[in-house]
């Protein structure tokens, strides 16, 4: 890992890459979903946890199930994207750890106490669900993430039965210029950070 990415790469994952609001009618096939995925799953994670869970929306009957659970400015864009990935973390994602973690037995009962697991969970999944998007970007595909949304609708509708609990969603697929928004600053890294 000593070979830093050349600079069209990293402009492919972060400086000229855009949260897109339009889509192209292309569709993303089945297996550029796993390989997507693929990527992401190496992303570190405490102890290894590895607590999100993906359902990927890519029909339009699954999209219409999903469709009354949006905010008012989120349905039309949504609803247009190829893929729509509910980001979910799992409550019992301690369940997988002798597995993910085999050289410490005892780590699933670590995650029993009150308030551990989802903690745990929702900082972690969000780790992921931030990996799936630059794995995303990687094979040259657009994200869209979101958080408006009815977030107990969706889990009844999509996770019902499971331990499963959405964090967020995110429109994947091949973006348009459509309603795209000018590019927005960030903060400077004195105002951001700090070095001791």
């Amino acid at each position: 890992m000593s070979t830093k990415l050349p600079d069209p790469a990293l402009d492919q994952l972060f400086r000229t890459a855009r949260t897109r609001n339009g889509w192209q009618l292309k569709p993303v096939p089945e297996p550029l979903i796993r390989e997507m995925y693929e990527l992401a799953k190496w992303g570190p994670t405490s102890a290894n946890t590895s607590p999100a869970r993906f359902v990927f929306l890519t029909s339009q009957a699954a999209k219409q199930r999903l469709e009354p659970h949006l905010s008012g400015n989120n349905k039309a864009k949504t609803m247009a994207a190829p893929v729509v990935a509910i980001i979910a973390y799992d409550l019992a994602f301690a369940e997988k750890l002798p597995v993910l973690f085999p050289h410490a037995p005892g780590m699933k009962d670590y995650f029993a106490a009150p308030g551990m697991a989802e903690e745990t969970a929702f900082r972690n999944g969000t780790l992921q669900g931030g990996y799936l998007m630059m794995a995303a970007r990687s094979l040259g595909l657009d994200c869209g993430p979101m958080s408006g949304f009815d977030r107990a609708g969706v889990d009844r509708e999509f996770l019902g039965g499971t331990m499963w609990r959405s964090n967020f969603l995110c429109s994947i697929g091949y973006g348009s210029d459509e309603n795209l928004f000018p590019r927005n600053p960030r903060l400077p890294f004195e105002e951001a950070c700090r070095t001791l």
